[in-house]
């Protein structure tokens, strides 16, 4: 039994629930009964220890197992009765302020849903981004495919792709092998000796000075100079001071790039060597990829203006929920990562903003979902995995992976939906075009 829903503050309400004593004696007793049936004890065959045994060892658990599934039910019986959507779980604790004859009395806290109240969609602004894939764009593209592609050769020998240029020291773009080792004071400090260290001039893996002392030097050649650490270098025993270099230059090689032609062609995946088509896959691959950051845009832009436009309160169970999953889902991205994080701290409060805009949008974009039928249908779900495999070598193979998994559907399906929420406040908003750089757009993939 329950009485009426207290009304606490916002959306934290709370109930009393009552238990009937005989109701929960009369549990334990069947549930001891089945115990007995197969419990054990020295002197005692199984199923022939005395009930008084089985009590004394088994009584308080299933105890406590009725009195859960009996206070859950009387909870579930009253949000059922009273209607109520639940969000998070109820605090349940024993009740020794009331007294009810033959009765277990609990109280039960808990949180319920929002009221979701949308505001006028006419109004809400909208920015929707355009790009265009040109010609320039394929090829800085090429470029990037040539340079992942580069192999190196000593600059100096002859092969078949040259010596690498009349200038035979180093210069940017080169990948050279050096002796080096420094001090401070005379002293030589931990992290500051490498013997054939190998990077490459230009990339600024190695501090600024460091390299423009490199640059220019031959095979052979040794030289000490001055170099000042920042006063933020990440170590701080050297931070902020200034050490003594003495490096070795033990070998240079030069960066070769392949050439762009059939060969190239087919490394690319174009089985005939036909540079045409090959252009045409990059373009297409670009278009694919400017599409995609162009839904990311307008999807964030969206978002931004439903949280504007829309009233309601967020839960506080959902929103420390939420800011849990992400400090954990951030603590196990780092582990993976290779990063000791056993003693790491991960304070919740850090994620409650990134939580509670997570939580809102969810409940704004469930409310949308609901009152304009906008879920996720069989044939959007099945177009969309067909179009996303359209990236991949073999795309059949991707459209199973998807179909062969549920959860993997579930994930597919929230997307999906998601568009529909924007496609739905689009067709109402004041949408704005906003032309970007294709340099800009791949610099910058908004999300949500």
């Amino acid at each position: 039994m329950a009485t009426a829903v207290e009304t606490l503050e916002k959306l934290e309400r709370r109930v009393t629930l009552t238990v009937p004593l005989a109701d929960v004696n009369a549990e334990v007793e069947k549930r001891l009964k089945q115990r007995a049936r197969t419990a054990k004890a020295p002197g005692f065959r199984p199923g022939k220890v005395p009930m008084k045994m089985v009590a004394a060892q088994f009584g308080y658990t299933v105890e406590s197992e009725v009195l859960n599934d009996k206070v859950g039910r009387a909870f579930a019986e009253v949000t059922v009765e009273h209607q109520l959507r639940v969000a998070g779980f109820p605090k349940i604790e024993a009740n020794t302020d009331e007294k009810v004859e033959g009765a277990l009395v609990f109280s039960a806290t808990f949180e319920v849903y929002p009221d979701v109240k949308v505001g006028d969609l006419a109004a809400v602004e909208v920015e929707q981004s355009k790009a265009d894939v040109s010609d320039a764009e394929i090829d800085k593209t090429i470029e990037i495919l040539r340079k992942q592609r580069v192999h190196y050769h000593t600059k100096g020998q002859h092969d078949a792709h040259g010596d690498g240029g009349p200038d035979q020291s180093a210069q940017s773009g080169d990948r050279v092998t050096v002796d080096f080792v420094g001090k401070i004071d005379g002293v030589e400090f931990g992290g500051g000796k490498a013997d054939d260290f190998v990077f490459i001039l230009g990339e600024g893996r190695m501090l600024a000075e460091f390299e423009v002392q490199t640059t220019g030097m031959k095979v052979g050649e040794s030289k000490t100079f001055n170099m000042d650490f920042p006063a933020d270098y990440h170590g701080k025993d050297v931070a902020g001071k200034t050490a003594e270099f003495t490096i070795t230059l033990k070998q240079i090689e030069w960066a070769h790039l392949p050439e762009v032609n059939a060969d190239f062609a087919k490394a690319l995946g174009v089985p005939d060597g036909d540079m045409q088509k090959m252009r045409d896959d990059i373009r297409a691959n670009l278009q694919r990829e400017v599409s995609s950051r162009i839904k990311a845009r307008t999807k964030a832009s969206v978002m931004d203006a439903l949280i504007k436009v829309a009233e309601l309160e967020v839960p506080k169970a959902l929103l420390d929920q939420d800011a849990e999953r992400l400090a954990e889902m951030t603590r196990e991205d780092m582990r993976q990562r290779g990063m000791d994080v056993k003693n790491m701290p991960f304070p919740v409060e850090l994620f409650t903003a990134q939580a509670d805009r997570r939580v809102r949008l969810g409940l704004i974009l469930g409310e949308l979902v609901k009152i304009n039928d906008l879920q996720a249908n069989a044939d959007q779900i099945k177009a969309h995995i067909e179009d996303f495999a359209k990236a991949y070598e073999d795309p059949q193979q991707v459209v199973k992976y998807y179909f062969s998994d549920r959860n993997r559907l579930a994930e597919v399906e929230a997307l999906v939906l998601e568009e529909n929420v924007v496609n739905f406040v689009i067709a109402k908003a004041k949408v704005t075009d906003k032309v970007v750089s294709f340099d800009e757009l791949m610099g910058n993939n908004a999300q949500a």
